[in-house]
């Protein structure tokens, strides 16, 4: 230190910070020598020093530069826009976070039950799980999580077994040309009903959310053999069941 002035080199080990940081606050306008420059010793005062301890805190405060700089230059009122503003990205980017975790999570449990796990079935998990986070809200999916582990890993395998059956059955019974309130079809009905409320657990919201996927996204009606011509059917057997 001479008369009251740091040296660059002397500033970065009294506050730790590299000289080649300081020459970059200094081209970019940021922390400005009080002396020097140009070709000349850059000589720093008590004042840049007392700025440099602010940007040294407001950088742990995860701002970038820029939004260091708008701080310590802008208007009376430019810090609590930016922590504002900076607040609003991390809670955007917390809830990205806590979106992937429920993904890995539902990815490990289903890929957990299966000896091998390839590659395609994990692209298959993500796609299924994006398009539940598309139609279902946040809370919906937390209730059909809740209801999984609820049924248990047993009653959740014999349903994914199960539905298979009941959908071939219908098929079998339209390409017979079978009325929907034959007893047969009815029986299928009915049993079409009960594993659509194990799955919905009898919430309208969320029936209506599933409802709204199957139209809107035909590749995961046709995924599973649920064709309009078909559907149909079922809509008339389930009405004359409820008649």
């Amino acid at each position: 230190m001479r008369n009251g002035f740091w040296r660059v080199g002397e500033l970065a080990e009294w506050t730790g910070i590299s000289v080649r940081t300081l020459h970059h606050y200094d081209e970019i306008g940021l922390l400005k020598p009080s002396r020097g420059g140009n070709g000349e010793e850059r000589l720093y005062s008590r004042r840049d020093l007392a700025r440099l301890e602010r940007i040294v805190a407001l950088k742990s405060l995860g701002l970038s530069l820029m939004e260091i700089r708008e701080g310590l230059e802008g208007p009376g009122n430019a810090p609590r826009e930016i922590f504002e503003r900076k607040l609003a990205q991390l809670r955007e980017r917390v809830a990205q976070e806590q979106q992937l975790v429920r993904r890995l999570e539902t990815l490990v449990e289903h890929l957990g039950t299966r000896e091998e796990a390839t590659l395609e079935d994990v692209v298959e998990t993500v796609e299924a799980m994006k398009m539940f986070e598309k139609y279902y809200t946040k809370e919906q999916l937390e209730q059909l999580k809740q209801r999984e582990e609820e049924l248990g890993p047993a009653t959740m395998q014999s349903v994914q077994e199960e539905w298979p059956r009941v959908i071939a059955g219908m098929r079998e019974a339209l390409a017979q040309g079978k009325d929907p309130a034959d007893p047969a079809v009815q029986a299928l009905a009915k049993r079409w009903g009960e594993l659509l409320a194990l799955f919905t657990g009898g919430d309208p919201a969320i029936a209506r959310s599933l409802s709204k996927m199957h139209q809107s996204e035909p590749s995961v009606s046709q995924r599973n053999g649920l064709d309009p011509q078909l559907m149909e059917y079922v809509g008339r057997a389930r009405a004359a069941l409820r008649a």
